[in-house]
């Protein structure tokens, strides 16, 4: 299927419970394999995510980071650009938050906010947020010149399931925290957004770093796909193998407790 259409996305599929368990156990080990080899060998990753409004960007995020090392694994969710930032280029503020050797940076929205929200809504004139394909794509190359392995994951969601999760958003009492007066002015541009996101797909997924869409109106299943993307991306051409001990540190280790070890 292409990503450059977003009709065809929109399966429902249904993961059975056990499967699903099954499935996210298995690819969650296998992640913090990855993240292993990554601190061993100074790699360093970026998972990058898109979607509609309550597409599951967060419960995706949440299974991701469950088994991993908190301190080589940082999350940045992306809203509203500050004073400071908005001050700047635009891609000033995602600069700072790259990831350095042995990271993986998770971002929720990402620099693509440019061609997207900012486009959608006005915010920069046409012929800026055009411009701005090319130094995306240029940015990326930089990103992976530089030895970081990029993901680009987009969760597609029907109008009509985006609909029950908003309503669930709010009967829900614990959930209420996720949705706002945004979600609908959002949910009003949803043609446009559509335009964008095409767009976006069209002119930012060279065969290096191109765009994964997910059909995601069953979160189970989009979880298990997004992960199975994210794992073979970060980990192609990665020595998984475990490393070999530091004969030195056996030597001191056996020393300091007293008996053989390896």
């Amino acid at each position: 299927m292409s990503p450059h259409n977003l009709a065809e996305f929109e399966a429902d599929h249904d993961l059975p419970r056990g499967d699903y368990e099954t499935k996210l156990e298995a690819l969650q080990h296998r992640l913090e394999l990855i993240q292993a080899a990554y601190i061993a060998q100074g790699l360093k990753g970026i998972v990058a995510l898109e979607g509609w409004d309550a597409a599951g960007k967060g419960g995706l995020v949440t299974r991701m980071n469950a088994t991993l090392d908190p301190r080589y694994c940082k999350v940045w969710p992306i809203a509203a650009p500050s004073k400071e930032e908005a001050a700047r280029h635009y891609l000033w503020r995602f600069w700072q938050r790259l990831p350095g050797n042995r990271e993986i940076a998770v971002f929720d929205r990402t620099w693509y906010g440019r061609v997207l929200v900012e486009r959608v809504d006005g915010f920069t004139p046409e012929p800026r947020w055009r411009q701005a394909y090319g130094e995306i794509n240029d940015f990326e190359a930089l990103l992976m010149g530089d030895g970081v392995r990029l993901v680009k994951i987009f969760l597609h969601i029907t109008q009509k399931e985006q609909d029950k999760r908003l309503e669930e958003r709010l009967k829900t009492p614990w959930k209420r925290w996720k949705t706002g007066a945004e979600d609908y002015h959002n949910r009003s541009k949803r043609a446009d957004y559509m335009a964008a996101y095409h767009d976006m797909f069209r002119l930012c997924s060279p065969p290096e770093a191109p765009w994964h869409v997910v059909a995601a109106n069953d979160k189970k299943w989009a979880r298990v796909r997004s992960l199975e993307i994210i794992c073979d991306t970060l980990g192609a051409g990665v020595d998984l193998r475990w490393p070999e001990p530091d004969p030195e540190l056996v030597k001191t280790a056996e020393k300091a407790l007293g008996k053989k070890l390896l």
